[in-house]
């Protein structure tokens, strides 16, 4: 039997307890997840690529099946790469769900193969995003309970 693999793509600017949360629902349903950290040059990030990768290394060291990758261009074409059958998302809220639906047609269209699967975060987590998450940090709030150790120690020192 093959293995299944799964990818989780996004920008993680920074990686949130949000995303740890799906990946780890997302590592409990897969063989193996791969974590996609995108490279978009249209998107200005306050973390570089390599740190983006360095937080999410950090953040979900405790998962055995679960790798980490860089990666630039459709993620579609990035699944059909590494032969994965699954494409999760996270959903936070109805508002996440129309722009997620049309992209999971859109990546259907392109690759019959892949399905693109839905996770929900626990609730504690459902109005996290990484924008909120760097806004908090600028202006000095604590977002310990937000972000793992290594990830909040970053934003004290970008800010």
């Amino acid at each position: 039997m093959s293995e299944r693999i799964a990818i989780y793509p996004g920008t993680f600017d920074p990686i949130t307890n949000g995303h740890v949360d799906v990946i780890e629902r997302a590592a409990q349903l897969f063989d193996k997840v791969i974590v996609v950290i995108s490279i978009n040059s249209k998107k200005t990030t306050l973390f570089s690529e390599e740190e983006r990768y360095e937080m999410a290394v950090q953040s979900l060291n405790h998962l055995k099946n679960v790798e980490i990758e860089l990666h630039k261009g459709l993620t579609v074409d990035f699944a059909r790469k590494k032969k994965a059958k699954a494409i999760i998302r996270g959903i936070r809220a109805i508002s996440d769900f129309e722009y997620e639906f049309q992209i999971a047609l859109m990546n259907r269209k392109l690759e019959p193969e892949v399905t693109t699967i839905f996770l929900m975060p626990h609730e504690k987590y459902t109005y996290l995003n990484s924008s909120i998450i760097r806004e908090l940090a600028k202006y000095g709030q604590n977002v310990d309970e937000f972000v793992s150790e290594f990830v909040s120690k970053k934003l004290k020192e970008k800010f």
